[in-house]
């Protein structure tokens, strides 16, 4: 894992160097492999997502009682909650992002590509909250819609569970075996 990981940081370095002044880093002090583990997970499911025609959305996923569409807008919409909690830290949240709760069930009834853009924007946009933290904002905590403070550390690796286990829960071929190994149940 070592050499993986020497490797994803000289790529990233690279990749600082290619993209110059003015683009956004995640923070020096973010938990990096966590943050991977997050963006892997993203463009895994977006992938599996992409795999499923409309009509396949309407199938029925791993989790009982949901569809394919409720897992996508299950996940979408936790992404959302977290990127409100985030942006809340460093500026007053407007009143309809305050007030904000999520409805799964509706949310499982848009069009199919609503749906999907829907996980799209909200993979984006929890991306910018995570690399517009502060060094100082890492050590920080958060209340997420569940009401308990938890530290904003913890936050990627969360993500990290719910988009490869989202992946598994759409029943759509992925395996326990392709979920990263620090995220198979044992």
């Amino acid at each position: 894992m070592t050499g993986q990981r020497e490797t994803d940081l000289a790529e990233r370095a690279a990749l600082q160097v290619r993209q110059g002044e003015g683009a956004r880093y995640d923070a020096s002090n973010a938990p990096a492999e966590d943050l991977l583990l997050v963006r892997r997970g993203t463009a895994y499911l977006a992938r599996e997502l992409n795999n499923l025609s409309d009509a396949q959305l309407d199938g029925g996923s791993l989790v009982s009682g949901w569809s394919r569409r409720h897992v996508i807008a299950d996940i979408s919409y936790h992404a959302r909650a977290m990127a409100i909690a985030l942006k809340g830290i460093r500026e007053t949240l407007t009143p309809e992002e305050a007030n904000w709760e999520p409805d799964v069930e509706l949310a499982a009834t848009l069009p199919a590509r609503a749906l999907r853009h829907l996980y799209a924007h909200s993979v984006v946009h929890l991306n910018v909250e995570f690399r517009d933290l502060k060094k100082e904002d890492w050590d920080k905590t958060i209340s997420l819609s569940e009401g308990d403070a938890i530290p904003i550390r913890t936050l990627p690796l969360l993500r990290g569970q719910k988009v490869w286990r989202g992946a598994f829960n759409l029943g759509n071929g992925t395996r326990e075996a392709d979920l990263p190994e620090r995220l198979r149940e044992h």
